[in-house]
């Protein structure tokens, strides 16, 4: 009687026994979809989180930091032909002589070389020669005349000290202070620190 109980309970007992071995494989399975899930929807918020910081870094990196702004034509030759493509730092508060700048007046984007600074006198004189504070310029770097442009500036000029007198490289008939007058520090988007040649892109 003892050993037919005993076979009897086993089989139930048996079967419980794996009745719970299935349900636990389940459960299992159930657990690791569930971590598949969420490690997936982990995946995309850290992967949208990357790309959130990537475009804040660029735009602080080429909108507030530095800026691109591609030469439209040849006023600064031969230095800077049209098409390349200049990089300008935003945030220089140092603007000097022979620095090249990008600038807006009246709506439309420039860019020229700073031939004098607030309190400089500034001439342009009959014979195409450029003066400042009565001192004829020799530009070395410069291989054309200055001429002046008539009925636009009335010489000589006085820089107020957040003006700048801008010039482009070529001098024959580009547009710069000669035909706008002078540039307001706060009209100078940034100092020009490196080209990118057309030819290289």
């Amino acid at each position: 009687m003892s050993k037919e109980q005993s076979t009897h309970s086993d089989g139930p007992l048996g079967q419980k026994s794996s009745g719970k071995g299935r349900k636990g494989t389940v459960v299992d399975e159930a657990i690791r979809q569930r971590r598949r899930r969420l490690s997936q929807v982990d995946d995309i918020k850290s992967f949208f989180t990357r790309l959130v910081v990537m475009i804040v870094m660029i735009y602080i990196m080429f909108f507030v930091i530095f800026g691109l702004q591609p030469m439209s034509n040849d006023d600064m030759k031969p230095r800077i032909s049209a098409g390349d493509l200049m990089l300008f730092y935003r945030l220089e508060t140092r603007i000097n002589s022979s620095d090249v700048v990008v600038f807006r007046k009246d709506g439309k984007t420039y860019t020229g070389r700073v031939v004098a600074k607030g309190g400089d006198k500034v001439e342009v004189t009959d014979d195409s020669s450029l003066k400042i504070n009565d001192s004829t310029m020799i530009e070395s770097d410069i291989f054309y005349s200055t001429p002046k442009y008539e009925d636009y500036i009335q010489y000589p000029v006085t820089l107020q000290q957040d003006e700048y007198f801008i010039l482009c490289d070529y001098r024959n008939g580009a547009k710069d202070s000669r035909y706008f007058g002078p540039v307001k520090e706060n009209e100078i988007m940034g100092k020009v620190i490196t080209i990118i040649r057309r030819s290289n892109l």
